[in-house]
């Protein structure tokens, strides 16, 4: 079972890092834009990502707060760009199951 939430949870931190993107590719205008909210969004969800690969507890739990960038990312589009409201709800969606499959592993591995 923790390895179905370990699964779970990189599977869905490639999929934010896809949103991350195409939000990256679609609304910025000039290279400043798209290297800033590309280092808003994309560099916290690679930052856990070879100790998720590792199995490391300690990262699966320092791991949720690389997804808050998103969170706000998504809330903020949601209210002010329709233009990209599809996007945010993905990413919305995406990272909160993302972070209930970090705090899943971390129940399913915890030391008895």
């Amino acid at each position: 079972m923790p390895e179905h939430a370990r699964t779970s949870a990189l599977a869905l931190l490639c999929a934010l890092l896809a949103l991350s993107v195409f939000a990256v590719v679609r609304e910025t205008q000039g290279p400043v834009g798209a290297f800033l909210l590309g280092g808003f969004l994309v560099v916290p969800a690679l930052l856990p990502l070879r100790g998720l690969v590792r199995r490391d507890r300690r990262v699966y739990a320092w791991a949720t707060l690389c997804i808050a960038p998103h969170f706000v990312y998504a809330l903020t589009e949601l209210v002010a760009n329709p233009a990209l409201r599809g996007v945010a709800v993905a990413m919305l969606f995406t990272a909160l199951a993302l972070m209930v499959a970090l705090v899943a592993y971390l129940r399913l591995t915890r030391p008895r």
